[in-house]
């Protein structure tokens, strides 16, 4: 998981807020509830002196008060029953309030003796792990549930129908293996679409995920390191970037390379390597264009360190107009 500090910290900060707004439920609803049924209120301040006449009498040892104590308790706890019931109210109608009964309100749940994050919070990660993923109103619409095979056949579909396993098992085997991947092939024959089936899958698994165009990606880089005011900003995101557990980069090709991008294209992949991440690189260019336009060094650590997908066939998005 790398979520940023800040990003853990406004978790936190939001059970701390939804433990006091529960808080102040429970309390607005004793205050009614005692309004109505003072004997209740009674009741309660009687069950909080028996408790702690009982504690005290443990620290001295005599634990012969205990049957006599649970006794009395025990009626207690009928009669606060009876007279919620007899009021119209739920028998734990004054129970403490929690938004998760699981880990009340606390995103941790213990059992064993080990501590681990609740449900709840990782679904809370998997919502900031979206946001951040710069691709999620994409894969809601593309995604495994709306892939089809229609629009092409012979060839074509056996290239597509391969790098479709090729992805699955990638999704499979995520984290146990370094692996990188290429998808390439002329416009518009799925491979922006298998990213992203990808990215969706990782991303509800709770990895995090980042993807960027091409011209996105390295407008940015040049961005913060031409401008000398933005060496943290820089720095930051270099850290992001490299240590995401995976990084797409879309389109690779249709920015203006140069050597530049070139330099930063090779760091980028060699610092994920080093960190033992993913990346996933889509392109239009062939082999042989991705040798002329980029380095030996890049072309060489691609062809060595990444699993190739060739995809081709007519333009799914254009058949998807026409149909």
């Amino acid at each position: 998981m790398a979520l940023s500090n800040s990003q853990y910290e406004s978790i936190i900060r939001g059970y701390e807020k939804t433990r006091d707004q529960n808080r102040y439920l429970e309390q607005e609803r004793k205050r009614i509830v005692y309004e109505r049924i003072p004997e209740l209120a009674a009741l309660d301040d009687a069950r909080t002196d028996l408790v702690l006449s009982y504690t005290a009498s443990l620290l001295e040892g005599a634990f012969d008060d205990a049957p006599k104590a649970k006794a009395d308790l025990s009626s207690i706890r009928a009669k606060r029953s009876e007279l919620l019931r007899k009021a119209g109210y739920p028998e734990d109608y004054l129970s403490p309030i929690y938004t998760c009964p699981d880990c009340r309100d606390t995103g941790y749940i213990t059992e064993d003796g080990i501590r681990t994050k609740c449900h709840c919070f990782r679904n809370q990660e998997i919502k900031l792990l979206y946001q951040q993923s710069n691709i999620q109103e994409y894969i809601e619409k593309n995604n495994f549930s709306t892939l089809t095979y229609e629009h092409c056949q012979g060839e074509d579909l056996e290239h597509l129908k391969g790098a479709v396993k090729v992805s699955l098992n990638f999704i499979k085997t995520f984290g146990t293996q370094e692996n990188n991947l290429l998808f390439y092939g002329t416009v518009g024959t799925g491979k922006s679409f298998l990213s992203g089936c990808i990215a969706r899958e990782l991303l509800c698994q709770g990895y995090s995920v980042v993807y960027f165009s091409a011209i996105n990606l390295f407008d940015t880089l040049a961005r913060y390191s031409f401008d000398t005011k933005e060496k943290e900003t820089l720095y930051n995101f270099c850290k992001d970037l490299y240590n995401n557990d995976l990084v797409i980069i879309d389109d690779l090709g249709t920015e203006l390379t140069n050597s530049f991008v070139t330099s930063e294209l090779f760091s980028l992949m060699n610092e994920r390597q080093l960190n033992k991440k993913a990346t996933i690189i889509s392109t239009n260019l062939n082999l042989s264009e991705l040798r002329d336009r980029y380095s030996d060094r890049v072309f060489s650590r691609i062809t060595h360190s990444y699993q190739l997908c060739k995809l081709t066939g007519p333009d799914f998005r254009m058949y998807k107009k026409v149909h």
